[in-house]
């Protein structure tokens, strides 16, 4: 599965959850799936805790996470 393909499983709608990333339209935000996962669940156990995810959604929601926070900082001088 290519990276555009994952990325198009991450919506966004002004409209749901207050305009947070989901995932493919669901009412499941990408931060509650980060939340399990920084909480200890494994892969396994949120698909058995969400079972309308699918793995390939996991897959998304990681590479959606290091886009979002892998961008460059800008020092000012002093």
């Amino acid at each position: 599965m290519t990276e555009t393909t994952l990325f198009e499983r991450i919506t966004v709608n002004p409209n749901q959850c207050g305009g947070h990333p989901c995932i493919r339209g669901m009412r499941i935000r990408v931060i509650d799936v980060l939340e399990l996962q920084a909480n200890g669940l494994s892969s396994a156990e949120i698909l058995e805790e969400l079972p309308d995810l699918e793995p390939e959604d996991l897959q998304a929601i990681a590479k959606y996470a290091i886009r979002k926070l892998d961008h460059p900082v800008l020092a000012l001088a002093a």
